[in-house]
């Protein structure tokens, strides 16, 4: 009888799968995309308001993506900050989100469609939130 505290080796061809759950892929997506300057946040949709942006606590909000074996498409919804320019932005959204995933998973990164939902002043926001707090 083996010992069983003794590891099976592995065949030389098949050393295991590793499976990352759509998921982790998601949060990837969107904590990349919120660490371009511009993007207000991500939307989940146009119900819960601008006071979502102001909070993180769904990291994969306004994410979607298609997950293959070896590829994923992504779909951001994102709140810009007024002022900035859309399509710049966008472009280093795509450029900063396929990075992350293809660096962090493994996955190749197919297409990334950036969806504006909204424009929003944040300093605005949080001025008038400081207003409330002080009255």
């Amino acid at each position: 009888m083996s010992d069983p505290n003794t590891p099976i080796p592995f065949a030389d061809d098949d050393p295991g799968a590793v499976r990352i759950a759509d998921e982790v892929v998601n949060i990837i997506a969107g904590l990349a995309a919120t660490e371009v300057p511009g993007v207000a946040g991500m939307s989940g949709g146009l119900v819960g308001g601008i006071a979502e942006l102001l909070g993180k606590k769904n990291l994969s909000k306004g994410v979607k993506t298609r997950i293959g074996d070896k590829e994923v498409s992504v779909d951001l919804y994102v709140v810009l900050e007024y002022g900035i320019n859309i399509p710049a932005t966008a472009v280093k959204i795509q450029e900063k989100v396929k990075e992350a995933i293809e660096n962090m998973s493994g996955l190749k990164v197919v297409e990334i469609n950036i969806h504006v939902q909204g424009i929003t002043n944040i300093d605005k926001i949080k001025e008038n939130q400081n207003k409330d707090i002080i009255e």
